[in-house]
């Protein structure tokens, strides 16, 4: 407790939580677009896949690999980076995995063959995996304790964004020039949240800012958390990684009307991001059952409603507005009942989380053939269902 007391009056003295000070706001503006930049890097060459796959003459299915090789990079990576920075201060931290964004960013849009392109994807994946463990603490240590989850909402809104804006626009940006331009416009994203952050977050041991310890550890709690996340996760994305197919082939939507519920979808997760931000910081332990509890229904849902049209469409929007907040309520847990430094405590959900996606693509791939794709979907709402079950039966212990 000492220590974050400590941790608590540097912020202080550098300006941070002092009424009217800007500092705070800058350096958490500069975060989120870096989580926005992340983002969009993961996922652009979803919207790109074909124009790559032309440029470079490789099969589409090669290219999907740039995003299966960074996911699993991420799952990988994400402890042993934080555990092997812990002592450095997260000002070099963070300035570094800028740095290296931009730097792989340019490598990217300057390929010409598909090997280069896979590096310079892998060296943002490992830029990401250790961006995620150490912004949360940073980003709520510039700020009163009392308004944390605010604050991880913010950055979960800023990351959701890349879905419903960064990927449409740079899609939109490479069919008008070439696939490589909107890879050279993540660089200058990145180019301005480095030069903020270098400028105004001061330099301290990480074991002694504000935010390096959780405020009520609980190992029991930190197990339930990581491993209700990782279900989720892979209950998720069981399904998600099916649904272009699951609106075509059991809803009846036409190619058109899919694209345009995928865009709703992705406004609906930006919706309940925002909804639960605000609600993070008094309900904590039910904002992450609720957002659980909610994709549930929605996949199971889908799978027993989803050949109507109207069904399907409500379903789609309970799957898609709980599916970021269920990650956000997580990592705002992890900054409460770390049992260590939060920093290793969000790799670890980070890590957790990545490696439930890549199990559930995986398992709905071993699924579809022998089903189905509702069966998909009912696989991915009973491991969902699994996740709730699990949050509850801790609930019901500590009552």
């Amino acid at each position: 407790m000492d220590t974050m007391a400590d941790g608590t009056r540097r912020a202080e003295r550098a300006g941070f939580q002092r009424p009217g000070s800007w500092r705070g706001p800058a350096v958490l503006g500069a975060l989120m677009l870096s989580a926005f930049t992340f983002n969009t890097a993961e996922n652009l060459p979803v919207g790109l896949l074909d124009a790559i796959s032309r440029s470079l003459r490789v099969s589409p299915s090669t290219v999907g690999l740039l995003v299966t090789g960074y996911g699993g990079t991420v799952a990988l990576a994400s402890l042993p980076l934080a555990h092997g920075t812990r002592a450095v201060p997260r000002r070099h931290v963070l300035t570094g995995l800028l740095a290296a964004l931009v730097l792989s960013s340019l490598l990217a849009a300057s390929a010409r063959s598909y090997g280069p392109l896979l590096a310079a994807r892998l060296l943002t994946a490992l830029a990401q995996a250790l961006f995620w463990a150490v912004m949360g603490p940073v980003a709520v240590g510039l700020f009163a304790p009392e308004v944390r989850g605010r604050v991880i909402g913010a950055l979960s809104v800023a990351g959701s964004l890349a879905l419903v804006l960064g990927v449409p626009t740079g899609t939109w940006l490479g069919g008008r020039t070439d696939w490589r331009m909107p890879m050279a416009a993540l660089a200058a994203l990145g180019l301005v949240s480095l030069v903020t952050i270098a400028a105004l977050l001061p330099t301290s041991p990480p074991e002694s800012e504000p935010a390096a310890y959780g405020t009520a550890p609980d190992t029991r709690r930190f197990a339930t958390v990581l491993t209700a996340g990782a279900l989720s996760a892979t209950g998720a994305f069981t399904g998600y990684t099916y649904i272009v197919r699951f609106l075509g082939a059991v809803s009846g939507f036409s190619p058109g009307a899919v694209d345009i519920l995928l865009v709703a979808f992705g406004t609906a997760c930006l919706a309940g991001v925002g909804v639960t931000g605000v609600l993070l910081d008094r309900f904590p332990r039910a904002a992450l059952t609720t957002a659980v509890a909610v994709q549930a229904v929605g996949m199971l849902g889908l799978c027993a409603s989803g050949a109507h049209p109207v069904p399907a469409v409500v379903f789609l929007a309970l799957t898609g507005g709980a599916l970021g907040p269920v990650f956000m309520a997580a990592q705002n847990e992890m900054l409460i009942c770390a049992p260590g430094r939060t920093d290793l405590a969000l790799a670890a959900n980070s890590g957790a989380y990545n490696a439930g996606i890549a199990a559930g693509a995986a398992l709905g791939a071993l699924i579809l053939p022998l089903a189905d794709v509702r069966g998909v979907f009912l696989a991915g709402g009973l491991l969902t269902v699994g996740a709730c079950a699990v949050l509850l039966a801790e609930s019901i212990r500590v009552g």
